[in-house]
Formats: C-alpha cells, structure tokens, sequence
C-alpha cells in the first residue's frame, strides 16, 4: 500500500520555506512513489515558487502533489482532518494545526495507529546537530515528536537533493549551447566577461560590492533576480527604480534585472555564473549543487547566532582549503556592514583556486545520501517500532 505523507509549510518573511518543502514533497513522489499532500499557509506567497498554483482554489494537484490551503485557526471548524497521513512533517517547528493534532490522537487510540510525526528543523554546520538529530520527543497526548536535523556530515540528516541533481548541473556547465539557449530565454547574450549572481537580503553592504564591481579591472555582469534588494541597487544608480529587464552599467559593472525565476531556472543561473551570492537555506543549497564559488548570507538572528552558523560551515567546508582566508574574510564582511574593494580583489585573484576547491567539496557531498533518502529510510523504521 502507498504511504501517505502530509508536509505542513508556514512562509514566514521569505520563500526559503516553501523552496524546501516544494522540492521535498516533489522529491518523495517522483523517486520514491509516496502520496503527498503539501499544506501552505500563504497560497500567494507560494505561488512565486509555485507558479501554476490558484491562489483561489483551497485543493489543487500540481505535479502529483495534492496542495491544500492552511486555514487560521478561525477556519479549522470547516477542515476535515480525519484522513491523517502515515507520515506528518512539520517544517521548520511551524506547528501543527490543533485540530491535526487531535486527528492524529485519536487515528491512535481509536485504530491503534501510530502517526510518524517529524519536526524538520533549518539546515546547519554546528557540531551539536548531530547530537540532537532523530531524537524523540513524547508529548503529553501520547503522541511523539522526531527532530530531524538536516546538515552536512553522515551522522546528521543529510542535504535535500534530487537524485540527477550534481550530473544535471555539470553538463549543464560544460554545454556552450544549453547556456546559450537559456541566456537568450532572458533575452540577454552568453557572455565572456566574469559572471555574477546576486540575491541576499536588503542589509547586506550592496553599495560596496556594487561600488568595487565597477571599480574591478574586468567588465563583470551581474544578475539580479526580481527580489527585496531591488531598492538598494536603484539608490546605488540614483534612479527611482529598477523594473525586470533593465540592464544598467556603470565602469565595469554591468548590471542585468531579472524576473524571479523559477526553481530549475534558477538552478541554471547558479550553473552558469562564475561567483554567486546567496542566501538563507534553499538558494545556498542550491549553490552547492551548482559546484561554483558563493558567498552565504545567512538569515539575521539575535545575538549574532547567524554568525555562530556561517562560521561553522565556513570552518567544515573549507577545513581543507590551503587558501581559505580570502574565502573567511569574503564571508565576513558580507555579514557585515562594510565589505571594501580589498577584501572583494583578494577574493578574485583567488578565484581559480576557490572554483576548483566548491567543486571538489559538492562533489564529495554528492556522495552522502540525500535528505529525502534518510527520510523515507528514517520514517519506515519509526513506522515499523510501533
């Protein structure tokens, strides 16, 4: 019989949620034959990722996935939540619905059918992930509560990736006319000058990466999908606005707006730079993946806990890199509120050597078992103790 899995998505203030769970719930239909239905909170925020997705349907299939709308607790009345899933993940401690809870109790004590419930937590480096990962937590209405840690090593996990992923974007590097072809659905030409992809959140120090990109000693084209910092690159040209599809240069920068692409797109982008900024969970996965040099921007957190995060991917990534500081201080100071035209030139003399060493690390990632993989291995045994 084909299992059933419920993955419960909150968006908060980023997409970086429904990137995930979008691909996961994808991931566990099309290699491994399960039934998931994909609960969203924000049909409209969802849709960027989604792009198919009627915002003003609450039921819909989309890639096999049935995708349902994530009513407020107001209109939970209304939702019938018998039909519980074998497997429920809760992503990223978003919650369950109180009435899915309830369901889930007595789908227990009724049928005497234990429910796998995981709390899919937000990827990490630091070292206590691997403590913390598959423990259980019993609840009070008999229930239990697994916490899975995704991270970057075989005893946490494991990184969300698509069983053809690395092999897909590598031909895709190494074939002039699939790169062609995908600039030119961008309306924009391949190409030679030193390529760059930008996406971070509004409070990383912008004018100064834009400001040594046009002082740098090479034409660099710069591609920035539709996003928050938008605003903070049109002060940096002194226009009102910068709209999808404008190109606009300054010295050797040459800067081109692109429309928020969807997800294989944007894996192409990644490909077909040469250094790519990113962000949060999801688009520096995907950087990953690309094989290519990326500076992360982890998401804010108080008491500089988003620093504690880089600094220990940065020391696991490149524990090996004999030129790793060019990389610590390129890091650092997109974390901070300066980065100077020093940090950004070092950072490039040293570009040969950080490309070759991103693709060795991906490729040696690529080797570990994927998240969904442990997942479904995961979720099969929890299912068979009880």
């Amino acid at each position: 019989m084909k299992q059933h899995w419920d993955i419960f998505c909150k968006i908060v203030d980023n997409l970086g949620d429904i990137g995930v769970c979008w691909r996961l719930a994808r991931q566990l239909h099309s290699e491994y034959g399960l039934s998931v239905r994909l609960w969203i909170d924000d049909l409209a925020a969802a849709k960027k990722i989604i792009p198919h997705l009627n915002v003003d349907i609450k039921q819909q299939a989309i890639d096999e996935i049935i995708i349902l709308k994530w009513l407020n607790s107001n209109e939970e009345i209304n939702v019938d939540f018998t039909d519980v899933a074998d497997v429920v993940i809760e992503a990223f401690a978003c919650e369950l619905p109180v009435a899915y809870l309830n369901a889930m109790v007595q789908k227990k004590s009724k049928f005497n059918q234990q429910v796998t419930w995981v709390n899919l937590e937000y990827l990490s480096a630091e070292s206590w992930v691997a403590d913390f990962h598959a423990q259980p937590s019993p609840q009070a209405n008999g229930l239990t509560r697994h916490f899975y840690f995704p991270g970057f090593t075989e005893s946490t996990g494991g990184l969300i990736r698509e069983a053809n992923l690395f092999d897909r974007n590598k031909e895709f590097a190494n074939n002039k006319a699939d790169q062609n072809a995908f600039w030119q659905s961008l309306n924009l030409s391949n190409s030679d000058h030193l390529k760059v992809s930008l996406f971070g959140y509004p409070h990383a120090p912008i004018t100064d990466l834009l400001t040594a990109i046009a002082e740098s000693n090479q034409p660099i084209d710069c591609y920035v999908p539709e996003s928050s910092i938008l605003p903070k690159i049109a002060d940096f040209f002194g226009v009102k606005s910068l709209k999808v599809g404008e190109n606009i240069q300054l010295k050797n920068l040459n800067l081109h707006v692109l429309p928020f692409l969807n997800q294989v797109d944007y894996d192409r982008l990644l490909t077909a730079c040469d250094i790519n900024f990113v962000r949060g969970e999801d688009s520096w996965l995907r950087a990953i993946w690309a094989g290519k040099p990326f500076i992360w921007q982890p998401y804010f957190q108080d008491e500089n806990t988003h620093i504690k995060k880089l600094d220990a991917f940065l020391a696991l990534f490149y524990a090996n890199f004999s030129v790793k500081n060019q990389v610590m201080q390129m890091h650092a100071a997109w974390a901070s509120d300066h980065l100077s035209a020093a940090v950004w030139h070092g950072y490039l003399n040293q570009l040969p050597n950080i490309a070759g060493y991103t693709l060795q690390q991906s490729h040696q990632l690529a080797k570990q078992k994927d998240l969904a993989a442990k997942l479904v291995v995961f979720c099969n045994m929890a299912q068979q103790s009880t």
